[in-house]
C-alpha cells in the first residue's frame, strides 16, 4: 500500500469550501460585498507564466464571479484587459479592475447594458482604440433567475434572459469577428445546464444550449481564418449571481452538494480554464465545450 500522508497534491473534495452555503437573497444582478462567504476569483492564489503577453482581452460581465476570475488570470499571464458590465456593479468592477493594474497591466471598464445593441458593438471598438487592438472574447455575461413551475415563467422574465444571454453575446461576437486576426480566440461561458437542464433554469438552460451550438456553428467558419472558438461549461460555481436567483434556504444549503466532487466550485477553479482556451497552450482546440462541473456530466 502506498504511503500518501506526505502526498503534496490536494484533495478536490476538499479545496475550497465543501459545506452549503448561508441562506441570502439579492436583487439582480448580484454584489459581491452582499455575498456570504465571499467567492474566490484567485485574488490570492492565481500566479502568471506569462503565457498572453502582450494580448488584449474584452471580458463580458467582467466585475464578478467567473468573469472576474478570468480577468485577474488573464491580466497576472500579461494581458491587457477590458470588461463590461451593467451601471449597478460598478463597484464590483472598479475592484476588478485594480486587481489587473496591480498585474502591471491595462484596464479599461465598460458601463453599459449588452441586451442595448448599440453599446454590446461600441465595446468593442472602444476595447480596440483603448487597449491598441482585441485578441481574446470572452462572452461571459448572463442572466438566470428561478422560477417555480413552466406555467409561471413570465414573458418579461425570459426575454431578459434570452436578451442577455443570447442577444447581447450575438452583438458583441458579430462587432468584433471581421477584424479578429490569426491567432484570436472567442471563449463563451456555457453551462451545465445546457446538456442537464434544470426545470426551475428552463428559459436559462435554453439559451446555454443555444450558446454551444454558436460555438460550434462558429468555429467551423472561423477556423479557415485561424480564430479559435470554444466554451467553457461551469456547473455549480459560488458567485454573486447565485444568491440573486432567487433559490430558498434549502437550495443554498445544499448547493452544489450533488457533484461527484460533493461541493461546489469557486470561480477562481475556472481560470486555468479560460486561460487554456485564450493561448496557444490550446493552439489545436476549438469548437470544444470544456466542462469544469466538480464531476457532473455533460
Amino acid at each position: 500500500m502506498t504511503d500518501h500522508t506526505s502526498d503534496p497534491t490536494t484533495d478536490p473534495r476538499h479545496a475550497h469550501r465543501d459545506e452549503g452555503f448561508p441562506d441570502q437573497q439579492q436583487d439582480q444582478p448580484g454584489l459581491t460585498d452582499r455575498t456570504t462567504p465571499t467567492p474566490d476569483h484567485g485574488e490570492e492564489s492565481y500566479v502568471g507564466h506569462g503565457r498572453l503577453e502582450g494580448r488584449r482581452a474584452l471580458i463580458t460581465g467582467g466585475d464578478s464571479g467567473i468573469g472576474r476570475a478570468a480577468a485577474i488570470a488573464f491580466a497576472r499571464e500579461g494581458a491587457d484587459v477590458a470588461i463590461a458590465h451593467l451601471p449597478e456593479e460598478q463597484a464590483d468592477a472598479d475592484d476588478t479592475i485594480s486587481l489587473v493594474r496591480e498585474a502591471g497591466r491595462q484596464g479599461l471598464s465598460l458601463a453599459g447594458d449588452l441586451r442595448n445593441e448599440e453599446f454590446a458593438t461600441a465595446i468593442v471598438a472602444e476595447t480596440r482604440r483603448t487597449l491598441g487592438g482585441l485578441d481574446i472574447l470572452v462572452l461571459n455575461a448572463a442572466y438566470q433567475h428561478d422560477i417555480e413551475s413552466f406555467d409561471a415563467l413570465s414573458t418579461e422574465r425570459f426575454k431578459r434572459v434570452f436578451e442577455t444571454n443570447l442577444d447581447g453575446m450575438l452583438y458583441t461576437a458579430r462587432a468584433a469577428y471581421p477584424d479578429l486576426e490569426p491567432g484570436a480566440s472567442i471563449i463563451v461561458t456555457a453551462s451545465v445546464q445546457a446538456y442537464n437542464p434544470s426545470p426551475g433554469l428552463i428559459d436559462y438552460a435554453m439559451t446555454k444550449a443555444a450558446q454551444v451550438a454558436f460555438v460550434q456553428a462558429l468555429a467551423e467558419e472561423a477556423g479557415a481564418r485561424g480564430i479559435r472558438v470554444n466554451a467553457v461549461a461551469p456547473g455549480p460555481i459560488w458567485t454573486p449571481l447565485i444568491p440573486a436567483t432567487g433559490w430558498d434556504a434549502e437550495r443554498l444549503a445544499t448547493f452544489g452538494q450533488d457533484t461527484p466532487l460533493e461541493r461546489a466550485g469557486q470561480p477562481a477553479e475556472l481560470a486555468g480554464a479560460y486561460v487554456y482556451l485564450a493561448s496557444d497552450e490550446s493552439s489545436y482546440t476549438s469548437g470544444t465545450v470544456l466542462a469544469v462541473t466538480g464531476g457532473k456530466h455533460l
